[in-house]
């Protein structure tokens, strides 16, 4: 009898059954050093509220190019007088002459020429065309102007401010105080108020979502509290930036409302995943391992594709959009951070009182049902979303930009009334719709005016011609109808196509809408290049198709039209503005969906991969076109569309502000997502994959040699579960289903099966192909 050679192998360690991978080992450590990682976050967070929270205090209110024409004019103007803001009190309710109200005015006036830090200050009591500008058509109103020639402390703003509204109880008029400076304070201050009261309405709402969807507080609040600490970690972000680069006012709460969005996106993949690792055995080390490896590349991919959405935003010289871009990645690298670092740990601290589900996602239900009825209408259904998604895109097609100043406010704001006041009652105060700046004295501007700026077509007429220094003049250009309509807009270019051999800046609200709208189509396609050739790779990468990157990108411009569209309808043409509590300007802000573009792009990007990737990890088990689509969408459905209602109610909240722009941004980007997870995701993706069949996945033989190489995969190949961390096996009859799968992967000889079950939960996403070994 032959004697057997066999060698009995080493009992199994604890090394035998972990991940591999450096995603593997980040959650390990976490895990094992949580006390430490939590603190880390928790210096993070204090910092970033105590000191991160003044990246208010040193925001911008429009922040100036330098390259657009009328940046340039107005930095011209800005080194030529000694000005540096204004500050105006509009004296309202009695007769101008009034004796009484003239002495106090009077009065306050040569005071405030006495105080320190102020240029001058007019009434309209004097002689001359100045004063009688200050003065009301029906003699009942007046104003008071101050101009500011240093404003390097609060304090001097300040003690101007509260001289004029001490007038109201002097006069016995109604007195409100306003001016440019008073504005960009109440700009800062409003949009601060917005943010705070975005965060503390969404963050509540959200944690009773997530007790819906878990089951649970324990697994619920993980994701609350890695978005409070990211918030923390991008104020102290955009901070260090704000002492670079002039950060618009207007970037903190965009960028705030993407840091929330994405925190808690990902920290819901993060529990989830946990809660199935868990569900299939595994102790909380191992759970959390697993969970780092396989949903952790998830969110590694997802911040790749948003980065990748707002870099194109760096290929504008607009300094919103490239502060919107730095604080935007900035946010994006710290929402990662925060999934990758903080909620493995805090998974380490709660991980036992979160509860296990009782079996994996079935392969039956509403999705499964729903993909089905649309494969069986394919065409219809494709073509009745696509109709659907361009006929609500068509309103965009008449959408107008404008810059809306003062008001983006809400009407309650004093400086909103007074800038509305000037201009309906004080016409010959009010900024005009049309400034030239002419680098020449007042004689050289004042013949310039009249031989060429009058003669003009589409010119109403010349206001004034200001010297504001020797060398520097500004001519005010009046124009027919809307200051920033069609017509104001081509005076713009006849402006610059007629200089009269000077050097001059045509500068205004027209101007800046013209700047904005060339800069646009120069460097627009190129950003749009940039992101759809970032995006493309990234697919292909994931899928190996050509044929679904493309029609990913199709889609998503799509559901992004859709979005653009409401926002047209809403803002520019006034529906629902009762509701939503504001008045319409008549157009769109000039900068707005560009940002909507680089967002939303992102968050439906990160929702395409999500289902792409379950669909191609079941199609390289094996399945067919049709019942991958199937089960991918069943299988994925519900955890996408959990987390695309978080973002729903994170962009709401952040629109219930007074803030125009915070508004715009939250509609918007609300409208977006809740198209993607429903239209798009339910019913054109599967019916359009149902359409192609096969050829979903061709590519040519080069680039799928390329793929095999180099791409990305959903699949991670996780070890067995060590067996300490098992539970005792019982008969079959008494086992779970969970029970029951492990006994059919590990027979009685040891040796485990290479496969999957079809009813078991598909690995989250993404990493190289081959990167994770057991």
């Amino acid at each position: 009898m032959r004697r057997s050679t066999a060698v009995t192998p080493p009992p199994a360690t604890s090394a035998d059954h972990q991940v591999r991978g450096r995603l593997a080992a980040l959650g390990r450590f976490c895990f094992r050093h949580r006390r430490w990682v939590l603190g880390f976050w928790a210096v993070i967070l204090v910092i970033g509220v105590l000191i991160g929270g003044r990246v208010f205090e040193g925001s911008v209110a429009g922040a100036s190019s330098a390259t657009a024409e009328g940046d340039r004019g107005n930095a011209v103007v800005a080194a030529a007088d000694p000005a540096k803001g204004t500050v105006t009190a509009v004296v309202d309710g009695k007769p101008v002459d009034d004796p009484a109200v003239r002495a106090a005015v009077e009065k306050a006036t040569a005071e405030i020429t006495a105080l320190p830090g102020v240029s001058s200050a007019l009434d309209a009591y004097g002689t001359g065309p100045a004063p009688a500008a200050l003065r009301s058509a029906d003699g009942t109103a007046s104003l008071v102007s101050v101009r500011m020639a240093d404003t390097s402390t609060s304090a001097q703003t300040d003690a101007v401010t509260q001289r004029l509204a001490a007038l109201d109880g002097e006069t016995g008029a109604h007195v409100t105080v306003g001016g440019d400076l008073v504005l960009q304070d109440e700009v800062k201050t409003q949009t601060e108020k917005d943010t705070r009261f975005g965060e503390m309405v969404t963050l509540p709402l959200t944690l009773v979502v997530m007790v819906l969807v878990f089951g649970g507080l324990a697994a619920a609040s993980l994701p609350v509290i890695g978005a409070v600490a990211s918030v923390g970690g991008a104020l102290l972000a955009m901070f260090g930036f704000s002492k670079i680069m002039d950060i618009d006012t207007s970037v903190l709460p965009i960028a705030t409302v993407l840091g929330l969005g994405l925190s808690i996106d990902y920290a819901l993949l993060m529990v989830n995943r946990f809660r199935e690792e868990r569900g299939h055995g595994a102790g909380i080390a191992a759970a959390v391992e697993r969970t780092a490896a396989t949903a952790g590349r998830t969110v590694a991919f997802s911040g790749l594709t948003v980065a990748v959405a707002l870099s194109g935003l760096f290929v504008f010289t607009s300094p919103v959009l490239g502060a919107v871009a730095a604080a935007g990645v900035s946010v994006v690298v710290i929402a990662v951070a925060a999934a990758l670092t903080l909620v493995p740990a805090l998974l380490g601290f709660a991980g036992s009182r979160i509860k296990t589900p009782a079996a994996p996602v079935p392969d039956e239900g509403f999705f499964s049902r729903t993909v089905r009825r649309v494969r069986k209408r394919a065409v219809l259904v494709a073509l009745a979303c696509v109709a659907v998604l361009m006929a609500a895109g068509a309103p965009f097609l008449h959408a107008d930009m404008r810059n809306s100043g003062a008001a983006v406010l809400p009407a309650s704001s004093a400086g909103r009334q007074v800038a509305d006041t000037v201009d309906q009652r004080f016409p010959q105060a009010s900024a005009a719709p049309i400034t030239v700046v002419v680098e020449g004295g007042a004689t050289v501007a004042q013949a310039y005016a009249d031989d060429v700026v009058a003669k003009l077509p589409g010119v109403s007429g010349v206001r004034a011609v200001t010297p504001v220094s020797d060398s520097v003049s500004t001519v005010d250009v009046l124009v027919h109808g809307d200051p920033q309509g069609g017509e104001a807009k081509k005076v713009v270019q006849e402006l610059r196509d007629h200089r009269g051999g000077l050097k001059t800046y045509v500068t205004g609200g027209a101007a800046s809408v013209v700047d904005f709208k060339n800069e646009l189509m120069s460097r627009g396609p190129w950003a749009l290049g940039l992101v759809a050739a970032g995006t493309l790779v990234l697919l292909f990468l994931m899928t190996g198709s050509v044929v679904m990157p493309v029609k990913a990108l199709l889609m998503n411009l799509l559901s992004l039209g859709a979005s653009l569209g409401a926002l047209t309808l809403v803002f520019q043409d006034g529906y629902f503005s009762g509701l939503l509590g504001f008045s319409p300007t008549g157009g769109l802000e000039t900068f707005i969906p560009v940002l909507v573009f680089a967002f939303a792009f992102g968050l439906s990007m990160d929702y395409e991969v999500f289902l792409l990737a379950r669909i191609k990890e079941l199609r390289d088990k094996g399945y067919g076109c049709a019942e991958s689509v199937e089960l991918g969408v069943q299988r994925s459905g519900r955890i996408i569309t959990s987390a695309a209602l978080l973002m729903v109610i994170v962009f709401a909240g952040f629109a219930l502000g007074d803030m125009l722009m915070v508004k715009q941004m939250g509609i918007a980007l609300a409208v977006a997502v809740a198209v993607d997870a429903t239209l798009v995701r339910c019913l054109l993706v599967p019916a359009a994959m149902s359409l192609f069949g096969e050829f979903n996945w061709w590519a040519p033989a080069p680039l799928r040699r390329l793929h095999r190489r180099f791409g990305l995969s959903e699949h991670v190949d996780l070890p067995d579960i060590a067996p300490a961390t098992l539970p005792a096996q019982r008969p079959a009859a008494a086992q779970s289903p969970v029970e029951r799968e492990r006994a059919e992967r590990e027979p009685a000889d040891g040796k485990p099966v290479d496969r999957e079950p079809a009813d078991r939960e598909p690995v989250e996403r993404v990493e190289l192909a081959g990167a994770v070994k057991p």
